[in-house]
């Protein structure tokens, strides 16, 4: 087990005034969000789990990678379904507000299924082609990506995931001519949804079809019951849950080798072009 303290600090951004935000500010203020959105979990009987980076940090370091500087969690579709409700139930509309397609037609489908934001943050991030359309909040966010049942067999598994993959761009195509193409989303969002329909008796689950940034020749496939049900692990001064076997699952994410630290070049930050933590709007 890897103590962030092992790896020093990480700078985000050096204000004018010398000020500097770091790494570990912003995962303190994500920690506080997830801790929010956990008990609204726990209290309304939402099964949601930690994923990607998220998990690989409460495996490695029982908290945030001291470089990591977003948070993703993921569930089925059918707990999915329960979250919008519960968040519109118990959501704090004074800190948070929520995006996602459902909610407004302007946002784009191409990312994770929804962004739990921050109010009175400020967030770009560094891929200019998707900026965010949700205007009324460009806080820091959580990102909740979507679990579906998936087939084993290529043959089955490509034609609908290689309809999205080429959708994908050409919506992205249309957004950055500030051009809506609300038709098309729902195309985008109609594939995923017959997909995990098609397959809802399969023992495999996996990222929905609205995640097009793989290679969809080698999409990541797992047996539901090494996800579900999730584990509780310590997470920072906290306890989150993880895949039911999210030894396993980081290995076929990234490979044997991720339980290791990468060489100190590749410990950065990836995601953040400018940051604001006490204000929605960017530094002066």
């Amino acid at each position: 087990m890897y103590s962030r303290e092992e790896f020093g600090e990480f700078l985000l951004k050096e204000k004018k005034d010398g000020t500097k935000i770091m790494v570990r500010d912003v995962q303190l203020a994500l920690l506080e969000m997830v801790k929010d959105i956990d008990k609204i979990c726990v209290e309304n009987e939402i099964e949601y789990c930690l994923t990607g980076g998220s998990t690989l940090g409460a495996v490695r370091h029982q908290g945030f990678i001291p470089w990591d500087d977003d948070f993703d969690i993921a569930m089925t579709r059918e707990n999915y379904k329960k979250f919008r409700k519960a968040l519109d139930k118990c959501l704090d509309k004074e800190k948070y507000v929520y995006h996602c397609f459902e909610k407004n037609k302007k946002y784009d489908v191409t990312w994770p299924y929804m962004k739990i934001r921050k109010k009175n943050t400020y967030i770009k991030e560094v891929n200019k082609l998707l900026p965010n359309r949700c205007t009324d909040c460009d806080g820091i966010f959580i990102d909740v990506f979507i679990y579906d049942h998936m087939s084993k067999y290529t043959i089955f598994d490509l034609p609908l995931r290689l309809c999205n993959s080429i959708l994908m761009p050409v919506i992205i195509f249309f957004e950055n001519l500030k051009i809506n193409p609300i038709p098309l989303k729902y195309l985008y969002r109609f594939n995923a949804k017959l997909y995990g329909f098609l397959f809802q008796k399969s023992k495999y689950i996996g990222d929905d079809l609205t995640w097009t940034y793989r290679n969809p020749m080698t999409p990541l496939r797992y047996r539901k019951e090494k996800i579900f049900p999730t584990v509780r692990v310590p997470f920072e001064d906290t306890e989150l849950p993880v895949p039911n076997d999210a030894r396993e699952y980081l290995i076929r994410h990234w490979g044997e080798g991720c339980l290791t630290p990468p060489p100190v070049d590749k410990r950065k930050p990836g995601h953040v072009y400018d940051i604001n933590l006490t204000s929605n709007k960017p530094e002066d």
